[in-house]
């Protein structure tokens, strides 16, 4: 036992040796975050959904990443793992990680797989380029070397894309595009998001029926309102049921939709997300007045929303100016404060930690879809969320009460 400890104590200092040290004395300066975030790897096996690989492959123990891992199969990418165990832990895993990737091809023949390293892998240092050499695999493979033990789980995504860039699938711009993106993203989360404070506790957010109901009143009084969905990749599919619910119990002259739904920018998955959603809201009737990007610029949408708002809806004119926003996805990237409008502000997220910072920024309402991430995965359209089927039931009782 003391022979094995010794070992992986030397083999743990020589990985950290070669992280790199600025990003290190950064993460240093930086508060420490006591509640759990993101994971590195996971968010790198999302972007490898993002660039449509048919299989991702973790090179690590068998039950790394097993809840996001079933999530993904559900969405069509087939996640396998090379089981690593204590001896590979020692002696290294690059055999069964050789055999696995053989195997991935023979019984899924991917156009494009990934291979992503774990902790355990990394800290001993497994090559996996030489892995997917030695593997002799006809298909595209793009291999990211990555842990969990970086603070920014954006690192996973920016390391994946790097890696697809090398390896000819998407463009430098893109990646510059989308690296720039993340970084944003980053500082959002630090800033005014669920990484803003050491600890933030989770929270259900507030009553839906008492938040259904106050904005229904507004509507009932003729108050008009802006909806801005401002979502991330696939949970639009869930948002976008509340923006469609909010336009169904008002008036077309009374509420403005604003969205981050540009079906030119991003990879071709995302954008397909967008074009889904735009073509069932147009079979109903609702249209988008401003797009303010794409479903993977959710970090700067919202600063563009918030700049409509306020030269458009906000001017200081009673006669024109807007009563109420409803924000949807990521509500905390929309800074209505910070351009001077007030409002009454119902903002809808999907994080549990994400209510409290909502709250501090000064948002009348906080609603949480609990569960929506789980829901729209492998979705082809909009799904019904709880808020949006809140708003509908309310408004059919409140028409019958009339009725009657």
């Amino acid at each position: 036992m003391k022979s094995y400890n010794t070992n992986f104590l030397l083999l743990t200092n020589l990985f950290f040796r070669k992280e790199d040290k600025k990003e290190d004395d950064k993460s240093m300066s930086e508060e420490m975050i006591l509640h759990p975030r993101p994971s590195a790897i996971v968010a790198a096996l999302y972007t490898l959904r993002d660039l449509d690989a048919g299989v991702a492959v973790l090179h690590g123990p068998a039950g790394c990443s097993f809840k996001h891992s079933r999530l993904l199969e559900e969405d069509g990418m087939h996640v396998l793992t090379s089981a690593m165990n204590e001896t590979d832990f020692v002696f290294g895993g690059h055999e069964s990680l050789v055999e696995v990737l053989i195997k991935a091809e023979e019984m899924f023949h991917p156009a494009l797989m990934g291979v992503i390293g774990t902790c355990s892998s990394m800290i001993i240092g497994e090559d996996l380029h030489q892995a997917v050499a030695d593997s002799g695999v006809g298909c595209k493979v793009i291999a990211v070397n990555v842990h969990a033990g970086y603070r920014d789980n954006t690192v996973g995504v920016i390391l994946t894309l790097e890696s697809a860039y090398k390896s000819g699938i998407i463009s430098g711009d893109e990646f510059e595009r989308q690296k720039r993106m993340l970084e944003v993203a980053t500082k959002l989360e630090k800033e005014v998001g669920a990484a803003c404070k050491s600890y933030i506790p989770p929270s259900k957010g507030d009553s839906k029926i008492d938040v259904a109901n106050r904005l229904l009143e507004l509507i009932g009084k003729g108050k008009k309102g802006i909806c801005v969905l401002n979502a991330k990749k696939e949970t639009v599919f869930m948002f976008a049921d509340i923006l469609r619910a909010v336009n169904k119990v008002a008036a077309p002259s009374q509420i403005v939709n604003i969205a981050n739904l540009d079906k030119e920018v991003g990879l071709k998955k995302i954008r397909g997300y967008s074009d889904k959603i735009l073509d069932e809201l147009a079979a109903e009737g609702i249209e988008i007045d401003h797009i303010i990007g794409g479903l993977d610029e959710y970090p700067v949408a919202g600063e563009k929303a918030a700049a409509f708002i306020r030269d458009l809806y906000n001017s200081g004119d009673v006669n024109v100016d807007y009563d109420f926003a409803v924000l949807l996805g990521i509500p905390h990237a929309v800074p209505l404060e910070k351009y001077g409008i007030k409002m009454e502000i119902f903002s809808v997220t999907n994080g549990p930690r994400t209510i409290e910072p909502l709250k501090w920024l000064g948002h009348d309402h906080a609603v949480l879809e609990i569960d929506l991430h789980p829901k729209t995965m492998g979705a082809t359209g909009i799904v019904p969320s709880e808020f949006g089927d809140t708003l509908l039931k309310l408004k059919r009782i409140k028409n019958e009460k009339c009725k009657s």
